[in-house]
């Protein structure tokens, strides 16, 4: 009598998971498609788990040491899908929490490969790009030049040359798919897949264009304008959409354009508005001044109150950063008393006044 637990190395009150995960394992050690697989192994343990993750059938076999809805293992007789249930198993791990998947992607490279995907598309392209402080809180326009794969200018991207007709494509006659077979333990598998010569169009041209050799594509320099909005920030991302590489008889891929900001000498950004430090005289801060401030829109005059604190931070309304395109922050001025370390006598006397008068 075969020992299915044993097969699978669980002990008789294994769960499910324990099975699954046994038998995981156990699968791609013995698969007979990978170097040093044991075929016989495979078919045991492939009929070892198809009986214990099943309740009926396992309960039968604890009771009776066998199953009675005929079947003969996880493979069957002759090697084929007879009695083997896939209803537990899902690609991504669903139901029944097993990737099935990747162990037949070891074998028949994924199931009908190539077919049912979508819209051919281009790669992607991602590229850095340095901006002044001041590009940064008004925007600009940047010219980049790209070397990438870009649509033939001379047939348009058709491959074919200009004015050549197109017909029948002679490797899918027309279908635009290559069936194929492969032969595994399990039996046969039919795959689909585009055709690689007409892109699975089930055309191509008479005659191939000159230039791109019937590619429809070839690599280029090319020079793209990158809009910088206003008030972008350090890290952000802009994208440009079919501004990346282009791909024959399909959509061209996008640009990531990735931007780092340099720093200022004077101004720092903290959210929507911008900081600075303005020093400022012992006696300005004891009775006041109006102060021109040089900001990234110019001069503007701040009034400095009298008795001002060192530290206190005066704001300056719309001369910060860009937001939602119009409105901007403010810009904060942190006001710094520079307090003179070398006096002349005459200063001195005049301070020691102050002093007598608790200033």
């Amino acid at each position: 009598m075969k020992n299915y637990y044993d097969a699978l190395g669980v002990p008789k009150n294994a769960s499910k998971e324990e099975i699954k995960k046994a038998f995981r394992k156990l699968a791609h050690k013995h698969h007979p498609d990978k170097k040093g697989g044991d075929e016989a192994a495979f078919k045991e343990i492939n009929e070892a788990y198809h009986v214990l993750t099943d309740d009926k059938k396992r309960s039968e076999y604890d009771r009776y040491g066998r199953v009675f809805d005929g079947a003969s293992g996880a493979g069957g007789a002759n090697g084929g899908f007879e009695g083997f249930d896939f209803g537990g198993f899902s690609a991504d791990g669903g139901a029944a929490g097993f990737d099935f998947g990747d162990i037949f992607e070891d074998i028949f490279g994924g199931f009908n490969a190539g077919y049912g995907r979508g819209a051919r598309r281009g790669r992607d392209i991602s590229i850095d790009l340095e901006l002044s402080f001041e590009e940064s809180i008004f925007g600009a326009e940047r010219k980049v030049l790209l070397n990438k794969l870009a649509t033939c200018d001379k047939c348009s991207g058709s491959g074919g040359e200009p004015g050549s007709g197109m017909k029948e494509c002679p490797i899918c006659r027309g279908q635009g798919r290559v069936r194929e077979t492969k032969k595994s333990i399990f039996g046969t598998f039919a795959s689909v897949r585009e055709c690689e010569e007409c892109n699975g169009k089930g055309k191509i041209p008479d005659k191939k264009c000159s230039t791109c050799h019937g590619a429809g594509v070839l690599k280029k320099s090319g020079e793209i304008t990158i809009t910088i909005p206003k008030g972008i920030q350090n890290g952000e991302m802009i994208k440009l959409p079919g501004a990346g590489e282009a791909v024959s008889h399909g959509a061209s891929g996008d640009l990531y354009v990735k931007i780092h900001i340099l720093s200022h000498k004077i101004f720092k950004r903290e959210g929507n508005n911008l900081l600075m430090n303005l020093d400022i005289k012992f006696s300005e801060a004891i009775i006041g001044v109006k102060r021109d401030i040089n900001t990234l829109d110019g001069l503007i005059k701040v009034n400095i109150p009298k008795g001002i604190d060192s530290g206190e931070v005066l704001r300056a309304r719309g001369y910060g950063a860009f937001y939602d395109n119009k409105k901007r922050g403010d810009l904060l001025i942190k006001v710094i008393v520079k307090t003179p370390k070398n006096l002349s006598k005459k200063a001195k006397s005049l301070i020691e006044d102050l002093q007598k008068e608790g200033i």
